[in-house]
């Protein structure tokens, strides 16, 4: 399918991966882009930029179930690009029936609507989490699903609805399991943030919980973008579910160390142990995530082989480029982290 001349709405548009979503969805010369959001986490900081007529903003929430059709048939939406969700993993924790209200039944909302307004395609943001700990390395998408979190519980859910009227209903569906999504725009909370905002903007050391031997998998936002626009255009990826990743493991210590080393300071990392669901000694503001993976690192060769996909951004490139824009941002990650 080309986007070209296509009208597309994005849900949670005004978020992090949604906003660059938006920026290359006008590039592709889509005829108008209507963004969903309902600021509970996404901002018009994040737009303000886009200086395009063919914009359209919509403060709305995916549960609205019958104004989101609406907007569906009003403005003859054929490309859904699915990522309004309860992303915070603690606030799941917290509070399980709110995640899997917007995550479920959000979802369903937004399926609905494409099924009755004849939308042609709808491109759905699941998750790594829904595997949880690693019984091997690279996830492949035929690894076992066995979540850790209420969060990764209710994508995974989400992922079988959007797979399931995809057979049942014959919507044209593709689910995408990101990697650790990192770039500018990102939100403050993970632990690349975390240390970025310790070492380049607060001057000093940061913190690695436990022995730092965990591993994850880093994807910049431009390589997940240009994953949702070759699904659209190839027509191999419906009813898929796709990993998206780099397919390589980094260890949060040597994330730390390469970060220290590219900022030129001399500084060590401090290590800290506290329980699961505890904050830092030394980052009181941190909490340690209850259910710690230890092994976080995804196959991207179904992408590869099907898509023809594989991640173009070199790391150092990537967080360079989102170190300049912190530094220009810095009051976007002055705020209390989500998680």
């Amino acid at each position: 399918m080309d986007v070209s001349g296509k009208n597309v709405m994005i849900t949670g548009g005004a978020g992090f991966i949604g906003s660059h979503l938006t920026e290359e969805y006008l590039a592709k010369n889509t005829r108008k882009v209507v963004v969903i959001d309902d600021f509970s986490t996404g901002t018009l900081e994040n737009l303000e930029h886009i200086k395009d007529k063919r914009l359209e903003i919509v403060k709305e929430s995916i549960l609205n179930k019958s104004r989101l059709s609406a907007i569906v048939s009003r403005e003859k939406i054929k490309i859904i690009d699915h990522l309004a969700a309860e992303l915070e993993v603690y606030t799941g924790i917290k509070d399980v029936e709110k995640d899997a209200r917007i995550n479920i039944y959000g979802t369903l909302s937004v399926l609905d609507a494409a099924l009755k307004n004849n939308v042609e395609k709808v491109l759905f943001a699941s998750s790594g989490a829904v595997y949880g700990e690693a019984k091997y390395i690279p996830i492949n998408e035929e690894h076992p699903l066995e979540p850790h979190w209420p969060y990764g519980v209710s994508k995974l859910s989400a992922e079988r609805y959007v797979m399931q009227y995809h057979k049942l209903f014959g919507l044209n569906t593709t689910a995408f399991r990101y990697g650790i999504v990192y770039g500018s725009r990102e939100w403050f909370g993970r632990v690349l943030t975390m240390f970025i905002r310790r070492i380049f903007l607060d001057g000093k050391s940061p913190v690695v919980f436990g022995d730092g031997k965990q591993e994850r998998d880093f994807v910049n936002v431009k390589d997940v973008v240009r994953a949702h626009m070759l699904t659209i255009e190839n027509e191999k990826s419906n009813g898929q579910v796709f990993n998206v990743s780099s397919g390589t493991g980094l260890s949060i210590s040597e994330l730390a160390s390469f970060l220290i080393e590219i900022s030129g300071k001399n500084f060590d990392i401090v290590y800290d142990n506290p329980e699961e669901g505890s904050a830092s000694r030394f980052q009181p503001e941190r909490v340690r995530l209850k259910g710690e993976l230890k092994r976080f690192v995804l196959s991207f060769e179904k992408a590869k082989r099907i898509l023809k996909w594989t991640p173009s951004v070199d790391f150092k490139e990537g967080v360079l480029e989102e170190i300049k824009w912190v530094k220009r941002n810095r009051g976007r990650w002055q705020v209390k982290p989500r998680v």
